[in-house]
Formats: structure tokens, C-alpha cells, sequence
């Protein structure tokens, strides 16, 4: 680790460089109360936040990797292909686009191991704070753990149901399931606790960390799929969630639909409520770009590193964008592409049988120019393995994305655009499905005004009516990417649909949980699997 950050990080003040440098340098497994105790550590808030910085180096270590997988390959939004067997894999993406996983998935596993170290690390850290003074940081400190702990709660809540609540730190019981409705309330306690000593304050100083807004935003996510969770409306509390966000104006929609996920993106885009930061260097994990973008795409976007042209969208997804003049079809990398002047073909040197590994005719060996050219469509040379081949015709197949649009600073396969959990026209459209599903609004809003207001940002006319269905398109096309889809999906009664070309068939209702990995119930045989698996 070089001992000068970039500058990205130099400019944040200097607490928030601590935590991503303390974060990205700590050992998860090392006890962290041999290290730090009251006699020589806590006393300022840059001495809690170094304590805290596992806290948030686990967050990093899955959120775009294994948990995104789950949220994303499971759904209509992306897809990884074989190209003539390579990303293969033993069917492990396969199996989570059809919906036939099992307790041995390794995303499965590896989702439900980062989730809970992240609890686990929590409850270590707040151990230790216990054993310091009285006082305004750790008040403060100790209710942004709290809120951190909530939300690795409530991602493994949502993705698998029937989880255990991990004793506080030192306790050697081995629990048992916590029925989803005990944990979706202890979520709801812990965030509403956690509230009154979070800070109001949303800034540089804080960002990166839970602040109100952090846990109003994620209470409006509770309330509003209380329905899946718990079988009950929480309708008019997910309103009331977000509308303490709205009243607030600490948080308003960015001018450029990019700059939410861009490179530089930070505590300057005031549309982000929490991100998860990153950098290529002190703090990785972020490989987003790295997945999507074809090998040639290395000079349009002028990468010191070679992509892996391994995730695409379905077409099905991708023909939700239907407007020419939507700014949010920036994200998409479709049709014959251009270096970065726009102009120059994005060329390939190659031969007629480079092209097309199935040419048969007797002058395969001659040599041509190919015009790079991204299909809508996705062609499969082998459904049963999603596989397109590896010629350059299968390698140009599907639309890509960038919403994380590459850095063009990273020598390797990270990035630096922090990732972008909760933001505020996220919070808008919450607000208008909850007034459409029946809940109240003492503010008098309506749905119509609150979309409306995500679409004038996309340049997009306005609409005149507003369904659920129409809702749900909107959302489709403003939260693509954000692992959000799968969740969506289920809240909308869609998670059993057939998508992919019509290779997703599967409608078995007991996988809108994934199950307990196997390797959790050898290891604790308290735990008890989810019905169907």
C-alpha cells in the first residue's frame, strides 16, 4: 500500500481516509480488543472510526461480487454467458439465472459467510465500545455499528429469510432460526434506537458512514416489502420514512443521471444516501466495468487493464428502454461501437473464420476487418451452457453496462466509483408504490408528481397516469445494476415470471429464499434448512 493516497482520497478529510486505510489493512479474524483498549485508543472520532474500519472493509469484501450475483444473475437485469466453455464455471451462474441453485452454490455460500462476518464484526466492535467512557463519540459510534449491523441483517433477512440473531460478542451458544418476522422487527428496533444519536449532519465528515438519513432510507426499504416479510402493509410507515428524507433536503436528485455512479463519485453527489467507497488501490472489490466491457474496449475507454466480457443484460431487460432521449440509456454499450471521439470505428483484425468459427467456406484463413458490433439479442450456440461461443461474433453478443462507468485510473481488474446502495430517487419511487399499494400521506403527495420527477431528470416526457406496471418499468429503468432487482421482482409478483429467452421456466415459489448453505448446517445443526431445499 503506497504511503500517499491518491488524490481522490486526499481530498476527503482526513477521518474518512482513515477508515477506508485502517479498513483496507485490517485482519477481520484478528481480536480486536488485544489491539485497542480503553487505556490507549478511543478518545476522538478518528480513533473510532480506525476501530470501527473492519465494519467497513467487510462490507466491501461481497457487495458487488457474490451478494450482487444473488440479487442480479437471479433476475432478468444480467446474465453471464460461456463463451465457448470459459465462464463456465460447473453451471454456478447458470444455475442462478434458472433458478435451479442449491445449498452448494458457492454465491449462496459465499453471500451468507460475508453477511454474517459482517455481523459478527460488528458485535466484536461494539463489545469493545462498551468498554470505553461515557461520551458523545461513542454514543454516536456506537449507533452507526448498530445501523451497520441492521443492514447486513436485513440484506441476509431478504435474501434468505429464517436467519439466526447472532448472540452478542462472546456468548458460545450456537444459534437457531430467528423466524423472519423476529428479525424484520428486530431490524425495525435496532434502526429506530440507533436514530436520535446517528448524525443529522450529511457531508464529507460523514459519508461513507450510516447517518438518519442512512436509516430512514433503509426503514422505508423494511416497510415497504413488510408485505413479502411479514405479511403485513407497512404501507404508511414507508411514507413517513421517506418523507423525513424529503422534508429534510439534505438529499436531492443530481442533475446528470452518471455522476451518481461515476468515477469521482462521492460525498459532493448530494442524490446518494449511502455508498459503499471504494478505490483500485487502498480499498477494493468494486469490478463492476471489469465484468461487462468487451477486450476491445480497453481503448475506447482508454483501460491499462484488459476487461473480461462476462456479464450482459437479457434483451428482454434491455427493451425496457424505449426512449431515445432517455439519459439513462448512457449506461447501456449496444449496436456498432466507437472509440471515445465518437468517429473511429472500434476496428478487429481478424479472418473470415475469427469472425465466425462455424464459416465453412475454403478462404477461412482470409483476413478481414471487423467493426466491432454489441447485439441486442443473445444468440446461444449451446443453451443448455449459455454458451455463445468465442469467436468475435460471440464474444460481440449482448448489450453491456457501465452505470459504473470504468476507471480509466486502475492498473487492475478494481475500481474507484464507490458503490451506491440508497440514494434519493430511490426514495422517491418507494414513496409513490407505497401510495399506489394504499398507504397515507399526511403531505398530500401524489405518486403521479413523485415519478415524474425521476423521469424530467431522465429527460423523459412526463407521464399523464400511473400504474404499478408503469411504476415498475420506471423502476426498472432508473435502479438497473443496483442490486436491487431481485427484491423488486419478488414485491411485484414477478419472481416466478419466465425470462431469459424463455430459458427461466422455473416457478417453484420456495426460491424467493435461497436456501442455508450446506456448509452453515454441517457446521451448526441448530440451524434448520428453508422449506423446498
Amino acid at each position: 500500500m503506497s504511503a500517499i493516497l491518491p488524490f481522490r482520497l486526499r481530498a476527503l478529510p482526513a477521518a474518512l481516509a482513515l477508515l477506508l486505510t485502517a479498513a483496507g489493512c485490517t485482519d477481520l479474524d484478528a481480536p480486536i480488543e488485544s489491539e485497542y483498549t480503553p487505556s490507549n485508543f478511543l478518545t476522538t472520532p478518528e480513533q473510532f472510526i480506525a476501530a470501527s474500519g473492519p465494519v467497513y472493509s467487510q462490507m466491501r469484501g461481497e457487495i458487488a461480487k457474490a451478494y450482487w450475483n444473488l440479487q442480479e444473475l437471479s433476475t432478468d437485469e444480467a446474465v453471464i454467458v460461456a463463451r465457448n466453455g470459459n465462464y463456465y464455471d460447473g453451471a454456478r451462474y447458470q444455475q442462478l439465472s434458472l433458478h435451479t441453485w442449491n445449498p452448494q452454490n458457492q454465491f449462496v455460500r459465499v453471500a451468507w459467510e460475508w453477511g454474517f462476518s459482517g455481523i459478527s464484526t460488528c458485535n466484536r466492535t461494539l463489545a469493545l465500545f462498551q468498554n470505553t467512557p461515557d461520551g458523545a463519540f461513542k454514543t454516536q459510534f456506537t449507533a452507526e455499528l448498530r445501523t451497520m449491523r441492521a443492514l447486513y441483517y436485513y440484506l441476509m433477512m431478504d435474501a434468505y429469510g429464517n436467519i439466526p440473531l447472532v448472540p452478542e460478542f462472546g456468548s458460545t451458544a450456537q444459534p437457531t432460526n430467528a423466524t423472519r418476522q423476529q428479525v424484520f422487527e428486530y431490524i425495525e428496533r435496532e434502526l429506530q434506537a440507533a436514530l436520535p444519536n446517528l448524525s443529522e449532519n450529511v457531508s464529507a465528515q460523514t459519508y461513507g458512514r450510516p447517518t438518519q438519513s442512512t436509516a430512514q432510507a433503509l426503514l422505508a426499504k423494511l416497510y415497504l416489502n413488510a408485505e413479502v416479510y411479514i405479511g403485513q402493509p407497512r404501507y404508511t410507515e414507508a411514507i413517513a420514512a421517506c418523507n423525513v428524507l424529503i422534508k429534510s433536503r439534505k438529499h436531492s436528485l443530481a442533475t446528470n443521471y452518471m455522476d451518481v455512479f461515476a468515477v469521482e463519485n462521492g460525498p459532493q453527489v448530494s442524490e446518494i444516501i449511502f455508498a459503499v467507497p471504494f478505490d483500485a488501490n487502498l480499498a477494493q472489490g468494486n469490478m463492476m466495468s471489469r465484468f461487462a466491457l468487451h477486450q476491445q474496449m480497453k481503448d475506447k475507454f482508454g483501460l491499462l487493464f484488459t476487461p473480461s466480457n462476462a456479464s450482459l443484460t437479457w434483451p428482454e431487460f434491455f427493451a425496457l428502454y424505449r426512449e431515445p432521449t432517455d439519459t439513462r440509456n448512457q449506461q447501456w454499450l449496444s449496436g456498432k461501437q466507437y472509440l471515445s471521439d465518437g468517429r473511429t470505428p472500434v476496428l478487429i483484425s481478424t479472418t473470415k473464420k475469427g469472425l465466425d468459427s462455424r464459416y465453412t467456406g475454403s478462404d477461412g484463413s482470409a483476413p478481414i476487418s471487423y467493426h466491432l458490433t454489441l447485439s441486442d439479442t443473445l444468440t446461444f450456440r449451446d443453451a443448455a451452457k449459455f454458451d455463445v461461443g468465442n469467436d468475435e461474433l460471440g464474444k460481440a453478443q449482448g448489450t453491456r453496462n457501465i452505470k459504473y462507468y470504468p476507471d480509466k485510473s486502475s492498473t487492475s481488474r478494481d475500481q474507484g466509483n464507490d458503490l451506491v446502495l440508497l440514494r434519493y430517487a430511490d426514495v422517491l419511487l418507494m414513496k409513490a408504490e407505497a401510495l399506489l399499494r394504499g398507504g397515507q400521506d399526511p403531505d398530500g403527495a401524489t405518486a403521479l408528481s413523485l415519478v415524474n420527477q425521476v423521469r424530467t431528470r431522465a429527460q423523459v416526457p412526463a407521464f399523464t397516469a400511473l400504474t404499478l406496471d408503469m411504476l415498475f418499468e420506471e423502476r426498472s429503468r432508473e435502479m438497473a445494476w443496483e442490486g436491487w432487482r431481485r427484491t423488486d421482482l419478488i414485491r411485484f409478483g414477478k419472481w416466478e415470471a419466465v425470462w431469459g429467452q424463455g430459458l427461466k421456466t422455473n416457478a417453484e415459489p420456495h426460491r424467493r429464499l435461497f436456501p442455508i448453505p450446506a456448509t452453515e448446517l454441517t457446521l451448526n445443526t441448530n440451524l434448520q434448512q428453508n422449506p423446498g431445499y
